[in-house]
Formats: C-alpha cells, sequence, structure tokens
C-alpha cells in the first residue's frame, strides 16, 4: 500500500490500553480483524484482551446464554468478540457505579462477574452487551501491530461501544482520529472496484 504516514496514537496516561478502542486500518487484512473495532479490556506485560465490537451475528443472546436475556432487549443479537475461544461468552457492560468494580475504568466498562445475581446486576448496570469468543494478543504482540501500523488508537466512549449505529462505526470512530483517519474512513469496502 505504499508509504503510509504513520497514524496518531491518542497515548493513554498509563501506558496500558485498557479502556481503548483500536481501530483496524486498510493496512489490516486478515479477514478476523477487517474493518474491526476492538475495545480493549486488558492490556499490560503479559498481552493484551480486546471485544471486536462492530461484528453481530445471525444469532441471539438467548441462544448462547439463557441466564443474561434478564439483562439485554429479547432480540439483543450476539456479538464475534474475536477467534480465540469462540465458544466462551462474554458479557461486557456500561456499569451505572463504576466503584462496585473490582477495577473501575472511567468509562465505566468492564466484564460482568459470572458470579453476581442477575436481580443486583440489572440495578447496577446500564447497558450489556454478549460477545463469543474474544481477541488476544501475547506479551509484545499488540505493540507490534501498532507499529506496523495496523491499528489506530482512540479513547472508548460507552456510546461506541454499546452503539446502535454498528454498521458505520468503523468509519465513524476513524473520523475522531485526524486526517489520516478520515482518509481511511471514505476508502470503498472493496478499493479494487474503485
Amino acid at each position: 500500500m505504499g508509504d503510509i504516514p504513520k497514524p496518531k496514537m491518542r497515548k493513554p496516561p498509563s501506558g496500558s490500553l485498557r479502556g481503548y478502542l483500536i481501530i483496524a486500518t486498510p493496512i489490516l487484512t486478515d479477514p478476523r480483524f477487517r474493518r474491526s473495532v476492538v475495545f480493549i479490556v486488558e492490556h499490560n506485560e503479559e498481552g493484551a484482551l480486546g471485544l471486536i465490537v462492530n461484528r453481530p451475528l445471525e444469532a441471539l443472546v438467548a441462544e448462547v446464554s439463557e441466564p443474561l436475556t434478564g439483562l439485554v432487549e429479547s432480540q439483543a443479537p450476539l456479538f464475534q468478540g474475536g477467534p480465540v475461544e469462540p465458544q466462551s461468552v462474554l458479557a461486557l457492560a456500561e456499569f451505572s457505579d463504576s466503584s462496585k468494580e473490582q477495577s473501575p475504568e472511567p468509562n465505566k466498562i468492564d466484564f460482568i462477574n459470572p458470579d453476581l445475581d442477575i436481580k443486583q446486576l440489572k440495578e447496577e448496570v446500564e447497558r450489556v452487551r454478549v460477545f463469543i469468543g474474544y481477541s488476544g494478543w501475547g506479551p509484545g504482540q499488540l505493540e507490534k501491530e501498532l507499529h506496523e501500523k495496523s491499528w489506530i488508537v482512540e479513547l472508548a466512549t460507552a456510546s461506541d461501544v454499546f452503539t446502535t449505529e454498528i454498521s458505520s462505526l468503523w468509519a465513524t470512530v476513524l473520523r475522531r482520529c485526524g486526517t489520516l483517519g478520515t482518509m481511511f474512513s471514505m476508502l470503498p469496502e472493496d478499493p479494487s472496484v474503485n
């Protein structure tokens, strides 16, 4: 793709990307991550764990987890969080009072503790999204991909993670990332038809 300028990375104050989005650039051609927006849930020296937030599936939450249906709309879609452990079910929530979580983030988004009672959770969460599988990186792997310009980093908001405008999320978030992000957001799905 020639010499593409390096995307400006919004540096997190702690060095961890926890609570940030990584947005796939056109350089990333892996079909599992093409045009994906990933919310980073964990990031430390051991690696990173994230969930693709713009890949809804045809399946509904009720088809994989009856207990979680008490926290989502009746027709809530299930999301493909990533290629790792595709049989695992993970629920991400926006908490109304982040002080109840062990490690609250400023944007109050974290995993749901599966041991908590659904009735108690209903009082503590604003929104919930359910995923199968997740995206994972070993030590230094995500940093290498960032250096290779595969991702642009942007601070996540709850509106991004729980958007109902899923099909346009990739372009919407890229437009917040400066000139290069805006250019990427305008590329057609298939550049060969341009």
